[in-house]
C-alpha cells in the first residue's frame, strides 16, 4: 500500500490545453511534482522528474508519451507556481469551495479511509460530474481522499514560450485514468493510497482497517516522441 499526500490542481486553458498537476511533498518517491498535459485533440503527455517517477505514474495512467525533465513547484502565499520543461504555469488560489469545507468537516481518518472513499463513489460523480473517489487503473486499486478544495482565481501558462490563453474549464475531461478533476479549475487538497488488486483480494476488508488506524497540427494530433518535450500545446 502507497499513499501520496499533498495536492493536485486541474485546470483548462484557451488554447484547449488542459493540465493536472500532482504536488506531492509526501510521498514513497520523496518530495516530487508532476503534470499530466492533455491537449485539445487528445493527446496525453506526462512531464515526470526522475525515471522512477515515470515508470510508476506511467503504469498507473494512460499517456501518449512520456517526458523526464526537471520539474519545480512552489505552493505558497496563495499561488500555485510550476516550471517544468516547456512548461511554465503561475495560478493564484481563490476561496474555499463550498464542497471544500463540507469535507473539512470530515474527521481526518475517515476521510482518507478507502472503505469510506468506496462508499461514497458513487456519490461523487453525481456530485462532481467525471470524478470518482475508487477505482481499478490495471492491477490497481486507487483511492482520492480529498480534504479541502480552493478555487484558481486566475492563471498564466506558457508552452515554449507560447502562450496557452486564459483560465478556461477542464472540457472535455481529461483521460488519464479512472476518474477526470472537475471542471472548474480547483486546487484540491488529497491522500491518494494505491495498492495492488490481488493484495486487497487475498487480505480482505480486516486488512484495510489494521492499515489505516504534444504539438498539434491543424488535421489533427501529432505523436510525441519521448523525450522530445514537442507536448500536447493547444
Amino acid at each position: 500500500m502507497e499513499r501520496f499526500r499533498g495536492y493536485i490542481a486541474g485546470l483548462g486553458t484557451a488554447s484547449g490545453t488542459r493540465l493536472v498537476v500532482g504536488h506531492w511533498p509526501e510521498s514513497p518517491f520523496g518530495p516530487f511534482t508532476d503534470v499530466m498535459v492533455e491537449n485539445r485533440f487528445g493527446s496525453r503527455l506526462l512531464l515526470a522528474p526522475s525515471e522512477p517517477v515515470a515508470r510508476y505514474v506511467s503504469s498507473t495512467y494512460s499517456f501518449d508519451a512520456v517526458d523526464v525533465v526537471p520539474v519545480s513547484a512552489c505552493l505558497a502565499d496563495g499561488r500555485l507556481s510550476v516550471d517544468g520543461g516547456p512548461l511554465r504555469l503561475s495560478a493564484r488560489l481563490g476561496a474555499v469551495t463550498l464542497l471544500g469545507r463540507l469535507l473539512q468537516a470530515v474527521p481526518a481518518p475517515l476521510a482518507v479511509h478507502p472503505l469510506w472513499l468506496q462508499a461514497v463513489n458513487p456519490l461523487a460523480g453525481l456530485i462532481v460530474r467525471g470524478v470518482r473517489t475508487a477505482g481499478t487503473t490495471g492491477d490497481r486499486l486507487e483511492f482520492y481522499g480529498v480534504r479541502s478544495i480552493r478555487r484558481l482565481s486566475s492563471a498564466q501558462c506558457s508552452w515554449n514560450g507560447r502562450d496557452l490563453g486564459p483560465l478556461a474549464p477542464v472540457n472535455p475531461p481529461v483521460r488519464f485514468g479512472f476518474s477526470s478533476v472537475p471542471s472548474r479549475p480547483q486546487i484540491l487538497a488529497v491522500t491518494t493510497t494505491i495498492t495492488a488488486r490481488n493484495a486487497v483480494q487475498s487480505k480482505g476488508i480486516r486488512a484495510w482497517k489494521t492499515a489505516f488506524t504534444r504539438m498539434p497540427s491543424p488535421s489533427g494530433p501529432i505523436p510525441v516522441r519521448p523525450g522530445s518535450t514537442q507536448a500536447p500545446n493547444g
